[in-house]
């Protein structure tokens, strides 16, 4: 098995004027290491594009994930989708990715723009073979994946951006991948690379979108562990072995919370070195102790976390917040968000004391629910997470 992993990340704009979006990405896990990704654009925009698209993605991704041949996803489409009462036809492009075995990537295009590929910092021009399904011309390719690949599938509101205004004939696909290639280095997660290239087509619509626009990006990276502890044990017999299976682990090492430092700096007989800088008035300043590598205070740290894990996974507005800055949620967001792909979590169930008061508005539910609701953030941006309490 190979350490690959695909970051699986997207964003939509709407149709200006409608509340729904016309076109769908749906993604289902097969296993840990293979998955399909399915973007599909219904006719129109609005309600009716919006179910279209929705109806086809779900369809084919659960087929599709169930082993089912490619023509019994085509024909079962083109049997259940509602004709249109005006155009009287029943109409949705798609693109289908499957992730096999983090090893091949296999492309199946439907009427939609085609998936742009970026290897070595440049657009890769790579092969399609054309099959004829049910009167439908698809487009099927098979490659072999290496760290650092990149795809694009989108809409065609992306190459319709501009259309008329900043261009004649639209941005076109040539130009998007131009585009792409010039950031493919940096780094960025496949939500940041898809949240920058809708934007784009965003800015070209003069920020009233003629249509749909939805970008996919999936990106082959290698895995990276990352640890964090958060509060003490409930056992104060239970603090070694904690310790112990915390920094035996490979990866980087997250502390949060002032009584759960002090025990790793004891651990470690190393002193804590606090830091005054506040860079944000409600996050509490980061401490330093050798060998771990960031330091941070606990529950008002990790609530500020998991409200910018949320707003990632939505409108993804607080980025330019996150990225940048050095307080202590910002750089867990960092490690976590962009960094990782496996998570472990060691969580001490001791309850604090200081939280007992019934003016302060935390107590130790508070903190398992943070836990829980962070995890499970974590889940919907494609890591793995592994808890463990003590």
């Amino acid at each position: 098995m190979n350490n690959l992993c695909a970051d699986i990340g997207y964003k939509s704009i709407n149709h200006v004027g409608e509340q729904l979006c016309g076109d769908h990405v749906d993604i289902v896990e097969q296993s840990e290491t293979s998955s399909v990704v399915v973007l599909a654009d219904g006719l129109g925009s609005g309600v009716k594009a919006s179910i279209l698209s929705t109806l086809t993605s779900k369809i084919i991704s659960t087929m599709m994930a169930q082993g089912l041949s490619l023509e019994e996803c085509v024909s079962t489409i083109a049997a259940t989708l509602p004709i249109c009462s005006v155009r009287g036809v029943a109409y949705s492009t798609f693109t289908i990715v499957h992730i096999i075995e983090n090893e091949t990537i296999e492309l199946i295009q439907y009427d939609n723009p085609h998936v742009i590929m970026i290897r070595n910092c440049e657009n890769f021009e790579y092969p399609k073979s054309e099959l004829n399904i049910d009167g439908k011309k698809i487009y099927k390719s098979v490659i072999k994946l290496q760290e650092n690949d990149i795809f694009i599938a989108m809409s065609d509101g992306c190459p319709h951006a501009g259309i008329g205004t900043a261009f004649n004939f639209g941005w076109k696909r040539e130009d998007i991948a131009d585009f792409m290639t010039t950031v493919a280095h940096v780094g960025y997660t496949a939500k940041t690379l898809s949240t920058m290239l809708v934007d784009e087509c965003n800015r070209l619509y003069g920020n009233r979108p003629g249509d749909d626009a939805t970008a996919c990006v999936i990106r082959i990276r290698k895995r990276e562990p990352m640890n964090l502890l958060f509060g003490p044990p409930s056992n104060r017999d239970d603090c070694d072995r904690m310790m112990s299976l915390f920094f035996s682990k490979e990866g980087k090492h997250i502390i949060c919370g002032g009584t759960t430092s002090s025990i790793a700096s004891k651990y470690l007989g190393k002193p804590i070195k606090a830091t005054l800088n506040f860079e944000m008035s409600d996050v509490p300043p980061i401490a330093e102790i050798e060998g771990v590598d960031l330091v941070t205070e606990g529950v008002i740290t990790i609530n500020k976390v998991l409200e910018f894990a949320k707003d990632a996974l939505a409108e993804n507005k607080q980025y330019e917040h996150w990225s940048v800055k050095h307080d202590g949620a910002s750089m867990i967001c960092r490690l976590l968000f962009e960094e990782a792909t496996d998570i472990n979590f060691y969580v001490g169930r001791a309850v604090n004391p200081a939280h007992q008061n019934p003016d302060l508005p935390i107590n130790f539910n508070i903190k398992m629910n943070l836990v829980e609701e962070l995890s499970d953030c974590l889940k919907k941006m494609g890591k793995r997470i592994k808890v463990s309490y003590f």
